[in-house]
């Protein structure tokens, strides 16, 4: 396993469970190649970014940031109590150390003093422990549920921040590090969701949803050795065709989701790099399994082996990825399973699975838009072309683009989708796969899989922890409502007036959420 790769990035569990004591001004403890690269920026400029991502209906609330354009300027105007560094490790952002009991379900998060938010209000114990809250209880709709419902107090004792759990949890420092879970400020309790507020590297100027964003740097931030612009100016552009001639004529510095087909442009195109970096990244197809056909598990093992894996890494990745094989563990991190069978595209067995659930035929409709991921609408076509052979009429339905993720996804019974990835096995599980998540997007709710997650949540043991993620692993392959032909490598390409760190977080797409505040003009 790599170590970019890995989850824990190196730390040890006592390291983890200890927190990091000595840490610089910046909260930071990076690989020295990170250092070394991040001697070199200096400040100045405008980044402009043009992003694949973006709705109409974004917000502010962070109980709903479910694109990667919303994510990333939240991430640059707000921060977590901890933070995932490029190499996959855990360090320190809000919080300054952390500590757990013995059975790991108490934990004490020392809250750096000294931070203030952009209205120039001083970050206090109660500003944590309200943002937490939120995300909390029965009436709440956040994203983040499933990672906050475990608590069961939080409460401020001085300096300090106790959480208590239900249970124990080894990995619950990586949770803190969600986009989702930012830091608000406070009043009475309480935060107010859709504050302009933050104390991150850059200040919101402007945000019309779905369109564009405007932000400054902010002189006070605690991080002494971030935020290199002088703001970001970062545009939702959909089309892959207009944000790539938006990058060859100047109009923008940087560009995500790069379309595959015409990478060789880009490569070809003077003053431009392409930067492709692999992670944890998966593209997926949902099914509701609360609905007919896709309740039976037969109908769904006939799709997953209708589909041709291979060949939509081959056509759709231009091979910047690898095959998926229905659950979401990336093959770097910790605890996954080397063992379990690979599914490839098999029309036979897809054939079997129809007459085991009483079918010669079936008719479906996918839904897709390239909003879902690049290359969407074209996977569903190679899909349905594939399914064919094994008596899959599947019907693709081209949604439109704009409002798709309110419109289509977890709304249309079958539809395309896709997953940046968790830096850990039990952030991913709990937040699509867990019974009752709200990203649940599939619906599906399998006892021994929900069992196993809690159990292995507490576990300390190492060897039994991996024996229970890989039987998770081979219950969402097999039993699971979510067909997941591919990892994705994250494609960028950027002018060459644009410095990159030597080290590019992997967690997330945009170097982990965080290019704002740690890429420069070179």
């Amino acid at each position: 396993m790599s170590k970019l790769n890995s989850p824990m990035g190196g730390i040890s569990r006592r390291g983890l469970l200890k927190g990091a004591t000595a840490l610089g001004a910046a909260g930071l403890i990076l690989p020295a190649s990170v250092r070394k690269a991040m001697a070199e920026p200096k400040r100045g400029g405008v980044l402009r970014i043009a992003l694949a991502s973006g709705n109409t209906t974004d917000s502010l609330d962070p109980a709903t940031w479910d694109s990667t354009f919303v994510q990333s300027f939240n991430t640059a105007r707000c921060n977590t109590l901890t933070e995932i560094a490029p190499d996959g490790s855990l360090v320190a952002e809000l919080a300054e150390s952390w500590e757990a009991s013995a059975d790991a379900a108490t934990w004490t998060f020392k809250i750096r003093e000294g931070v203030t938010f952009h209205s120039g209000k001083t970050m206090t114990t109660d500003d944590v422990v309200a943002s937490l809250n939120y995300h909390r209880g029965e009436e709440s709709k956040s994203a983040a549920k499933p990672y906050v419902d475990p608590i069961t107090d939080i409460k401020a004792e001085g300096s300090n921040v106790v959480i208590s759990l239900s249970g124990g949890n080894a990995d619950f420092p990586f949770i803190l590090a969600d986009y989702h879970l930012v830091v608000l400020p406070s009043a009475e309790g309480k935060i107010d969701p859709t504050t302009t507020d933050g104390t991150g590297a850059y200040v919101l100027d402007s945000f019309e949803p779905g369109v564009s964003v405007k932000m400054s740097r902010n002189p006070n931030y605690f991080k002494t050795d971030r935020a290199w612009f002088d703001g970001i100016d970062a545009l939702s552009i959909v089309d892959a065709a207009a944000r790539q001639n938006a990058l060859i004529t100047g109009e923008v510095d940087v560009i995500d989701g790069v379309d595959l087909n015409t990478v060789s442009l880009l490569e070809r195109a003077p003053g431009i790099k392409v930067l492709p970096v692999t992670g944890n990244q998966h593209f997926v197809f949902p099914m509701d399994t609360r609905l007919s056909p896709y309740d039976n598990n037969n109908v769904r093992q006939a799709l997953k082996y209708g589909i041709d894996r291979d060949e939509l890494v081959e056509k759709i990745l231009r091979g910047f990825g690898s095959a998926g094989n229905d659950h979401p563990i990336g093959s770097g991190q910790r605890y996954f399973n080397t063992e379990l069978e690979q599914k490839t595209y098999d029309p036979d067995k897809a054939k079997f699975h129809l007459k085991e659930a009483g079918m010669d035929t079936l008719t479906v409709q996918l839904s897709a838009a390239d909003a879902a991921f690049a290359g969407a609408v074209d996977s569903a076509v190679l899909y349905a072309e594939r399914a064919a052979a094994a008596g899959i009429n599947i019907e693709v339905v081209r949604e439109p683009s704009d409002g798709y993720w309110d419109n289509v996804w977890m709304k249309k019974p079958f539809c395309a989708s896709y997953w940046g990835g968790r830096p850990t096995e039990d952030l991913m599980f709990s937040v699509a796969y867990s019974a009752g998540a709200p990203w649940n997007d599939s619906f599906w709710d399998h006892a021994r899989f929900n069992e196993l997650l809690v159990s292995a949540r507490s576990e300390l043991d190492d060897d039994k922890r991996r024996e229970m993620y890989w039987e998770m692993q081979a219950i969402c392959a097999n039993e699971g409502g979510v067909v997941i032909p591919m990892f994705a490598s994250y494609v960028n390409a950027h002018s060459d007036k644009v410095g990159v760190p030597e080290v590019i977080g992997t967690n997330q797409g945009l170097d982990g959420l965080r290019l704002y505040e740690r890429w420069w003009f070179a």
